[in-house]
């Protein structure tokens, strides 16, 4: 299990979402074996939901924001941007060898 540190503002961190986030970014471990740690970081503002990512690499950090009216689609808004990431960023250090 990928080590995640939660933090928000205005967001109750439930078990429920806990579990879902896990779940969720399980996903990354698929796209890189170097993940050292992920922060999360939620907040509310009116009726937008916002959460970004800091994912720590060896050497790098990987950070993406995403929000819409929904917290869960907010979060796998999240996970398919950094995989995006994580693989452009996987690419580049393949291709350096």
């Amino acid at each position: 299990m990928l080590p995640i540190q939660f933090s928000g503002h205005g967001v109750e961190i439930t078990q429920t979402l806990h579990d879902f986030v896990n779940k969720k970014f399980a996903r990354l471990q698929k796209h890189s074996d170097k993940i050292t740690n992920i922060h999360i970081f939620f907040e509310v503002k009116k009726l937008i939901q916002m959460a970004e990512a800091t994912v720590h690499i060896k050497g790098h950090e990987i950070f993406a924001k995403a929000e819409s009216e929904d917290l869960y689609k907010t979060i796998d808004l999240l996970v398919d941007k950094l995989v995006r990431q994580l693989d452009k960023h996987k690419g580049k250090s393949e291709s350096r060898g």
